[in-house]
């Protein structure tokens, strides 16, 4: 572990407020101007935009967010290298580390931890990488990187294939650092059941049933439209006694962008998010869509 995060820790397993985290990187340098890539989404933004990186997270901080999660969610090799970029990992895992770190130091008033973000999809079909094998000797070495570099904790993020997942899973998990896990969900037009976000053809109790096996430190909710929340919520209770946190998305994603669309207001999330308190959850945050503002709102609600 690189730090003292027992306050964290303490948060989370009941003690005080629930946990506030910050919103959706990606799209908030999306909303700031920064073009995302037709491959590796954000990812390319560490080497081309770095500035935009650290006011974005400063303005988390700002904001009233205790975590920070890295911009590395798509940063990864079997990210990477399909996009081209195959020579820059560890460079910009290292750098979008140390952006972090900076905005920690210029703008927290109150103690700040900071997630590596790790995420199992692979922006192509080429054999080479869409397998478990390579997402998880890849995700074995973002997580070494990002350990080094210091992250407090490693937030595996949209987990969805049960396979990617649990190598991705395998992987980080032999590392002294303790490890969040967040599945997507949502309900697909015309299907009965809540699935994965990305294939209506993937139930989301089968994740929910195999993930939770795994000692995490937390089990999340994320990039889950904000009405399908409460559904995978009462899915993932059956399966896990241990601490729950949510950070939900709200509008849609047609590659490279995000669309903006019916996105939910400030003061609307904070009365969700109460309500997902008042149920057991014990962090909540935003992930696509959702900037500075959906933080502030929760803080002043939540705390």
């Amino acid at each position: 572990m690189n730090a003292d995060i027992s306050w964290l820790e303490d948060r989370i397993n009941g003690a005080g407020a629930p946990l506030i985290i910050d919103g959706g990187m990606g799209t908030e340098l999306e909303r700031s101007g920064v073009p995302m890539d037709g491959k590796v989404w954000s990812g390319r933004s560490v080497m081309s935009h770095p500035e935009a990186i650290l006011q974005v997270h400063e303005a988390f901080v700002t904001a009233g967010a205790e975590v920070i999660i890295t911009n590395t969610f798509a940063a990864a090799r079997h990210m990477l290298e399909p996009g081209g970029l195959g020579d820059y990992v560890r460079e910009i895992n290292l750098k979008a580390v140390r952006l972090a770190q900076q905005a920690r130091d210029s703008a927290a008033q109150v103690p700040v931890a900071i997630a590596g973000s790790i995420c199992e999809w692979a922006p192509t079909d080429d054999p080479k990488w869409h397998q478990p094998e390579a997402v998880g000797r890849s995700t074995r070495e973002q997580a070494e990187i990002l350990v080094e570099a210091g992250v407090d904790l490693i937030a595996l993020e949209m987990c969805e294939q049960i396979e990617f997942s649990i190598a991705a899973i395998d992987a980080v998990l032999e590392f002294d650092i303790p490890v969040w896990i967040g599945m997507s969900a949502r309900r697909h037009q015309g299907c009965s059941t809540i699935a994965v976000f990305d294939d209506a053809a993937l139930d989301f109790e089968d994740l929910v049933k195999a993930l939770s096996a795994y000692p995490a430190m937390m089990m999340n909710i994320m990039h889950t439209p904000v009405p399908d929340v409460d559904e995978a919520l009462t899915m993932l209770k059956r399966y896990w006694n241990g601490p729950v946190g949510v950070y939900p998305e709200s509008g849609y994603f047609t590659m490279p962008n995000w669309q903006f669309v019916d996105i939910i207001k400030p003061g609307e999330l904070a009365q969700v998010a109460e309500h997902w308190v008042d149920s057991g959850v014990r962090m909540v945050g935003g992930c696509c869509g959702l900037g500075p503002g959906h933080i502030a709102a929760l803080r002043q609600a939540l705390k």
